[in-house]
């Protein structure tokens, strides 16, 4: 699988982190489309089909991440 550069995956989930706190899916067509837009392109940069887990897959890949704790991952 392709894996999306690090740069792309903070730029996504800054948009997307922002749009939320904002309550962007009560917003106009416009502002929930381009959230539903990030939201996908998340989970395909991730390969995962949910939203919440394409955001704990993104972070998991950052610089920084911490590849020895799985906890998040594991339910």
């Amino acid at each position: 699988m392709l894996m999306a550069h690090p740069a792309v995956l903070t730029n996504l989930i800054e948009q997307y982190e922002a749009l939320r706190t904002l309550r962007a899916d009560e917003g106009d067509e416009a502002v929930r489309r381009r959230m539903a837009d990030i939201a996908y392109t998340l989970c395909v940069a991730t390969g995962t089909g949910d939203v919440d887990a394409a955001l704990v897959v993104a972070r998991y890949r950052l610089p920084g991440a911490r590849v020895e704790d799985d906890s998040s991952l594991s339910a």
